[in-house]
């Protein structure tokens, strides 16, 4: 059996305009923007741009987030003409299946398990980690950690993270209920969220220094600080910003999410490119002011050891007097901002499973709907459980670079495919097409490319185990389960 054998694009468009027994259409427009935003601003702009900074980018993490940008915007386009001219779930799933084959499209399936379960569950930890800092650390260092981080100033260890699980199982609850009303949570969260990051840029702006941007790349021969090495060559200078480009990626993850959603969406072939582009852009300008003002109010070092969930808090209480009132906004926004991500994270991941489940390269009951509500129930709490277990016990620095590695790996084969496509089929109607094909995709792949090498070598060999593990589920199950391959021995039988 072939291990290209690719899916008819007319079979999939008829399959999904069966909507007596399919998915529910809901969305429009501007709430495919909505969940984009909901996906995109979250754990990334108040974790990720500290961290960035402090390790390797200093000020300059603004042009990290510019050219994480750039390539996104490269990925955005594809995605775009992909979603409008095959608007069925499952995303760089289904786009690779019509495209490369399965084999291919089995690997980009098992690279967005990364990138939406595990990026839930990276910011289900730090959705946990606000919690407790807003009841002021009530919740027990036990309950609230995993065991394999490192123990507390006073020794304490963790067991498993509490607040985690329980976020997860609300928002699974709720996606079990139905995508227009999750699509309602997250249109209210959003608000909410977009608010308090434009009063922390508006506000931040009186407090910046100008030699807090002084010199504006980390310096090579910038000393050790809190036992941070800057000597390394991804460490500083215009390799530090590629790595921070890296870092900052996770915190574009979500505007690809809404293609997951196309077959729910009332006028797809006009709205996905809208909702896609769209929260893209209005993000892209909310990050690069975000990160002017933060990285101008306090020094990058500052970060070491006041970064990831605690940077902006900290920005806020040291270098803007009479502004405390900010950080306590700021917390809840954060908390908003998780619990939309983690919403529309576990959304796209139930939707690519769905597609996955629907072609047989995964058991049914991924795919199977709930009898009222219509949505792929069974999937979101087995889902539900996955990544809880990732939530409860593995640690965050872990899972964030995974999620990041599996995205562009998604990223760069949607661009290829945009290639294939049009060579392949070039007659086939495009409501949206990618400008200047292929120097798009072309710089897309390099782009996504030059990020992934950018990242630590752990991450990049944890990846190819995870990898190596969805090629083994392949060739042990799914491809002998695939409706293709039983197609094709139906067809021989006869």
């Amino acid at each position: 059996m072939s291990l290209w054998r690719k899916k008819s694009i007319n079979k999939l468009l008829a399959d999904a305009g069966n909507t007596e027994h399919g998915l529910k259409k809901t969305l429009s427009a501007w709430s495919l923007i909505a969940l984009g935003i909901g996906a995109i601003i979250g754990a990334g702009i108040f974790v990720q741009t500290a961290r960035a900074a402090a390790e390797c980018a200093g000020s300059g993490v603004l042009l990290s987030f510019v050219f994480a940008a750039i390539g996104c915007l490269f990925a955005g386009l594809c995605y775009a003409e992909f979603a409008s001219m095959i608007p069925i779930a499952g995303s760089a799933y289904t786009y690779a299946y019509t495209t490369m084959g399965e084999l291919v499209a089995w690997i980009i399936g098992w690279a967005l398990v990364l990138e939406y379960a595990i990026g839930a569950a990276t910011v289900a930890i730090a959705w946990s980690e606000y919690l407790n800092k807003l009841f002021g650390g009530v919740i027990p260092y036990a309950f609230c950690h995993s065991p394999f981080e490192s123990p507390s100033a006073l020794g304490e260890h963790g067991i498993i993270n509490l607040p985690a699980l329980f976020i997860l199982l609300l928002l699974s609850l709720l996606l079990i209920r139905g995508t227009q009303e999750s699509a309602r949570v997250n249109a209210v969260i959003v608000c909410i969220k977009v608010t308090i990051v434009l009063a922390f840029i508006f506000v931040g702006w009186q407090f910046i220094k100008p030699e807090n941007h002084t010199p504006f790349l980390i310096p090579a021969g910038q000393p050790p600080i809190a036992g941070h090495d800057y000597s390394l060559p991804f460490n500083h200078g215009w390799l530090g910003v590629l790595h921070g480009a890296g870092i900052v990626f996770f915190a574009f993850i979500g505007f690809d999410a809404v293609s997951t959603a196309a077959q729910e969406t009332k006028n797809p072939k006009r709205d996905m490119p809208i909702g896609i582009l769209g929260s893209l852009a209005i993000c892209t300008v909310l990050y690069i002011l975000f990160s002017w003002v933060i990285t101008g109010v306090a020094p990058y070092t500052d970060f070491l050891k006041h970064g990831k969930e605690a940077s902006v808090s900290y920005a806020v209480s040291t270098y803007m007097t009479g502004y405390n009132w900010l950080a306590s906004a700021v917390t809840i926004a954060i908390l908003a901002g998780f619990s939309s991500v983690i919403l529309v994270m576990l959304l796209g991941q139930s939707r690519v499973f769905y597609s996955m489940a629907t072609d047989g390269l995964l058991p049914k009951v991924f795919s199977d709907l709930h009898p009222k509500f219509r949505t792929p129930y069974k999937s979101n709490i087995i889902l539900f459980l996955f990544v809880g277990l990732f939530a409860g016990f593995i640690p965050e620095s872990v899972a964030g670079d995974l999620t990041s590695i599996g995205t562009l790996l998604a990223f760069t084969l949607v661009c290829l495919g945009i290639i294939i496509m049009r060579r392949n089929d070039p007659e086939r109607p495009r409501p949206f097409r990618t400008p200047w094909v292929p120097f798009i995709p072309i710089m897309g792949i390099c782009v996504c490319l030059a990020m992934i090498i950018g990242l630590d070598t752990r991450t990049i060999l944890t990846a190819i185990s995870w990898m190596i593990l969805g090629l083994v589920v392949f060739f042990s199950y799914s491809r002998h389960h695939s409706n293709i391959a039983k197609e094709n021995i139906d067809k021989n039988v006869r």
